[in-house]
């Protein structure tokens, strides 16, 4: 019986190399360089997990794979991520098809209004219109009853439209 003596992880990895590239390239296709990465990535987790891979009870290739899909996946998702201190309930992403010049001006003027507020019924208003959050939810976020946020958010809409009469 005769043994087959198993290369060493780093020619197995060479051999992979090219179709890891080619499996890579299938996943992303516009960035040669992210590719480069990625592949990179996976080959360097590979050889620095060598001591955890079982290369008898399957071949190293099913591994890199679904590393390298995984960082992909992992890139992609943090190219998607909203930056810190915008919240997509805001609409900062979506397209305003109406007057740029009326929508700034409108802007403007409610962002003043708010400022025109106390700090108890802008946080308030903030919350529950902006944010658009359940008053329930509110309540439990600030350590306050939900009948003072309807009461807060009656009122602090009431102060809002009387400031925004205002300055009509």
């Amino acid at each position: 019986m005769s043994t087959v003596e198993r290369p060493c992880l780093g020619h197995a990895l060479l051999r992979e190399q090219p179709a890891l590239h080619r499996y890579v390239t299938s996943l992303v296709t516009t960035d040669p360089h992210h590719v480069e990465d990625i592949v990179q990535e996976t080959l360097l987790r590979a050889w620095q997990d060598a001591d955890r891979l079982d290369r008898d009870a399957r071949p190293i290739r099913m591994w890199l794979f679904r590393t390298a899909r995984n960082l992909v996946i992992d890139a992609w998702r943090k190219r998607r991520a909203v930056p810190a201190g915008l919240a997509p309930e805001l609409g900062v992403d979506r397209p305003d098809h109406g007057n740029l010049a009326e929508t700034v001006c409108d802007r403007v003027v409610l962002t003043d209004g708010l400022r025109r507020l106390p700090d108890a019924q802008r946080e308030i208003l903030v919350h529950v219109h902006l944010l658009g959050r359940a008053g329930e939810d509110v309540a439990a976020g600030l350590g306050i009853p939900p009948g003072t946020v309807k009461s807060r958010t009656h009122h602090a809409v009431r102060a809002l439209r009387a400031v925004l009469e205002q300055a009509a």
